[in-house]
């Protein structure tokens, strides 16, 4: 009864001390991500002056993570305490930043970057999955979009702070700082530890079923040799568990179309994703700074968006999806355009106009997969879209530092651009064939979705 009084809707998601603490949590992790890019970015593109093609490796190396173990991370972070796993992704995250200050170059660069890349992995599923566990549905799109408003906020202060930082101290103070404020993450969530997960092990509550008392009985080797019965038990579950969340994912059609809408964004959008230092440096050669001012732009833009969003607190999936794609292909084609002396408040203006389409459709996504599922799938269908998005950066991070060498970075800009802003077109155009269902419309129950697999 507690918790249920817990979820029910407030007048103000502030009132909701679990959630309080998630959002802290995030923020300060959010804020130290942006103040680690910014420095690893100044380091390989200017201080390294590495070329397009090992800039392209970053993403990879940060990609694989994701497509090796995206959907496990899904599965394991609906069987366990999602606060707990988030505690031991930050921790390790921490030391791995903290291990990059003794890097040399970008070739000792890589292996570390795709092993801090592993721990966030298991970190995403478990960060929406809690959300969706902590807060009340009819406060579900609030919540996503105070999430949402966090990540792009931090593309504006982030960025700034992280280049003051720069020009008074180094990068290597920018990574000590992320290590820090990943720290303080794992010590707020420290007193959500105990919020159980969403699936119960079958194995145990079966036994406990069966033999109610004489577990307290049990000694120590009838406890070991019940454990290891267990295990091939909740191996299976495992298995069946993910099989389950691509089961269930694969029959409901709004997750479906808008998972495969935003696979062929991104597979344009992460061609040039991590190539803007490299564009930058043809339009302002040794202006180290114009990185930070465009992500912050970019961030303000989003900020801006989502804020207006959580006013709202609705919006269409056609307009969300296929809008902030059209935004975002424009801006990305006005960047190519620019030229060498292009005035700082016209680039930070496409910034902006870049952060409105990335927050619009951000926002939208996120809160379709999290209120068209389960609350005990949440993870599972996070980890498979970790997945997806991991396939795609293995390729299309690559095939853009290609594209760069033979077309150069302005005009590689344009083409991808008016790509997806095309793609942005065609779903504001064809909204009600892809999406069909209403937002409003109910999900199905856990039980139903047992009998999907």
């Amino acid at each position: 009864m507690k918790e249920e009084k817990e979820l029910q809707s407030t007048p103000s998601i502030w009132r909701n001390g679990r959630f309080r603490r998630m959002f802290a949590a995030h923020t300060a992790a959010s804020f130290g991500d942006w103040f680690d890019a910014i420095a690893i970015q100044v380091l390989v593109a200017y201080r390294w002056e590495a070329d397009p093609m090992l800039i392209a490796l970053i993403p990879v190396v940060m990609a694989l993570p994701g497509l090796l173990l995206g959907s496990i991370a899904g599965t394991l972070a609906d069987r366990v305490h999602k606060a707990r796993l988030m505690i031991i992704c930050d921790a390790a995250i921490a030391l791995l930043t903290l291990a990059i200050l003794a890097v040399p170059g970008p070739a000792w660069l890589l292996p570390l970057l795709g092993l801090r890349a592993a721990a966030g992995v298991f970190q995403m599923p478990s960060q929406q999955g809690l959300t969706r566990t902590v807060v009340a549905s009819s406060d579900l799109f609030r919540a996503t979009s105070l999430n949402g408003l966090v990540n792009q906020a931090s593309k504006v202060a982030g960025p700034l702070l992280g280049a003051m930082t720069l020009a008074v101290l180094s990068p290597q103070a920018c990574i000590i700082l992320n290590a820090l404020l990943r720290l303080c993450s794992g010590l707020l969530l420290w007193p959500l530890r105990g919020i159980g997960p969403a699936l119960a092990s079958p194995d145990q509550k079966a036994l406990a079923d069966e033999q109610p008392g004489k577990s307290a009985s049990l000694t120590a080797h009838e406890a070991d040799d019940a454990k290891m019965q267990a295990e091939p038990a909740r191996a299976s579950r495992f298995i069946s568990q993910w099989r389950e969340g691509w089961a269930f994912l694969w029959r409901s059609r709004m997750l479906l179309h808008t998972l495969i809408f935003g696979l062929f964004g991104l597979i344009a959008i992460l061609m040039i994703d991590y190539q803007f230092p490299t564009l930058l440096r043809v339009l302002a050669p040794g202006n180290e700074s114009l990185l930070g001012w465009l992500v912050s732009a970019i961030g303000a833009g989003a900020v801006g968006c989502m804020l207006v969003l959580n006013h709202l607190n609705r919006v269409s999936a056609g307009w969300g999806l296929g809008g902030g794609y059209v935004l975002v292909g424009g801006a990305i084609a006005a960047l190519g355009w620019a030229q060498p002396g292009t005035g700082l408040p016209v680039l930070l203006a496409i910034g902006a106009m870049l952060g409105v389409g990335n927050g619009l459709y951000i926002i939208t996504q996120n809160y379709i997969l999290q209120a068209k599922t389960p609350a005990d799938m949440v993870g599972r269908v996070f980890g498979i879209q970790s997945t997806v998005i991991g396939a795609i950066m293995v390729i299309s991070p690559l095939a853009g530092g290609v594209l760069i060498r033979i077309a150069g970075a302005g005009t590689a800009f344009v083409w991808i651009g008016m790509t997806v802003g095309i793609l942005g077109l065609a779903g504001l155009l064809l909204q009600s064939v892809i999406w069909r269902e209403s937002l409003a419309d109910p999900i199905p129950s856990a039980e139903q979705n047992a009998d999907l697999a």
